[in-house]
């Protein structure tokens, strides 16, 4: 109970996942009810569940996805229906009819144009297999057929209508949180490489969780594409895009690339991983103590910058722009340091067996990145 109450309470106190869930069910219930009061009082209608059924099952986050699944399900039930009506006029309503029906709609539903519905032929044309076998004459079932297709109109019209006159949903901060997630993993696995090598505890425990840490952050790239790509979708037919309090937010190129550019990153965090596992393995000849904590200090250094991004909000955009190229500035020096280290203590930075030059390209490359981050965020602002 206490757990249903959090969930409760940050549904209640934030525009979050919980709150677009709860949204959602409340949409799908108003939806299903208007569907079923249309096809059952209304049109007193035989097979009055496929109005509600569609309303709920063509709904989705976004208007777009929701317009296309629509298509989709419309398409995947008329196609059932008809291989129906083609087997059952010609041969009747008995079991070889059926197996027929069965053998067409099951191969139809593997027909790619209609994607997540595919599925949906096959369960079309059972039910109306199962309609006109109840049917009296042959007159009632071509009727009854003919209902079936009308109570799916009905139910995604009413399921599109409810989307769009009940908030209709404009996710566009779903780009500023799978940036949060991101970013929250990078600052992570940065602040545990900095414990880490500050300590010098570069042991093969250490270096695996490490690379549990890389793996979760190159997880998070996908996350982030997915709540990308939801803001993007929640754009097409929605209204609410043409209000003034929204207009600031119909642009996602600044995230784009800096989703890109913290990709990149999560990559090159992962190649310093393998690198620091090498040098564990391999090294027993150089003193790479300095090294480690002036990589150390980079890496903190680094783990700044990603801190911003876990707060990043575009309508503080320009201050929070600012902040990252301080960081970054701090983050150059850091990085001029641990040049200047494996300088004064001549690691062997061109010996392809040792991992000191491949650290100090890997640090070379995250700092590029993370400073493309900040300056594509700076441009943003500006604009």
């Amino acid at each position: 109970m206490r757990n249903v109450g959090a969930w409760l309470g940050r549904a209640w106190g934030s525009a979050g996942h919980e709150r677009h869930t709860v949204l959602l069910v409340v949409k799908r219930v108003v939806a299903a009810t208007l569907a079923w009061w249309i096809a059952y009082d209304l049109m007193n209608a035989t097979s009055p569940a496929f109005a509600p059924f569609s309303a709920v099952l063509t709904m989705n986050v976004t208007l777009h996805t929701s317009v296309w699944q629509t298509l989709r399900y419309v398409a995947a039930v008329v196609v059932g229906v008809a291989v129906q009506a083609a087997i059952g006029f010609t041969a009747g309503p008995d079991l070889l009819a059926f197996a027929v029906v069965a053998i067409i709609a099951l191969v139809l539903s593997q027909w790619p144009a209609l994607g997540e519905q595919r599925s949906q032929v096959s369960t079309a044309a059972f039910f109306a297999f199962s309609t006109y076998a109840a049917a009296t004459t042959s007159t009632d079932g071509a009727r009854q057929l003919g209902q079936i297709i009308v109570l799916v109109l009905i139910g995604c019209g009413v399921g599109l209508v409810v989307n769009l006159c009940i908030a209709p949903p404009l996710r566009y901060r779903s780009a500023e949180q799978g940036l949060h997630v991101l970013a929250a993993e990078m600052e992570s696995l940065l602040g545990d490489l900095a414990d880490g090598l500050s300590e010098g505890d570069v042991d093969a425990d250490r270096a695996a969780q490490w690379r549990r840490a890389g793996e979760r952050a190159q997880d998070a790239v996908g996350q982030a594409r997915a709540g990308l790509h939801t803001a993007e979708n929640s754009l097409p037919f929605n209204p609410r895009r043409l209000l003034p309090a929204h207009r600031s937010y119909l642009d996602f190129g600044c995230f784009r690339q800096v989703l890109s550019a913290m990709e990149r990153a999560v990559h090159q965090l992962a190649s310093l991983t393998r690198s620091l596992d090498q040098w564990r393995e391999t090294e027993n000849t150089y003193t790479y103590a300095p090294a480690f904590k002036a990589y150390a200090d980079f890496a903190l250094r680094l783990r700044d910058i990603a801190h911003v991004i876990t707060e990043l909000d575009i309508d503080t955009l320009t201050e929070q722009a600012q902040e990252m190229l301080d960081a970054a500035g701090v983050a150059q020096e850091a990085l001029q340091q641990v040049m200047d280290t494996a300088d004064r203590y001549d690691l062997p930075l061109a010996d392809v067996s040792r991992p000191y030059g491949v650290l100090i390209v890997e640090a070379t490359r995250l700092m590029e990145e993370l400073q493309n981050t900040c300056d594509v965020l700076r441009e943003a602002a500006d604009a």
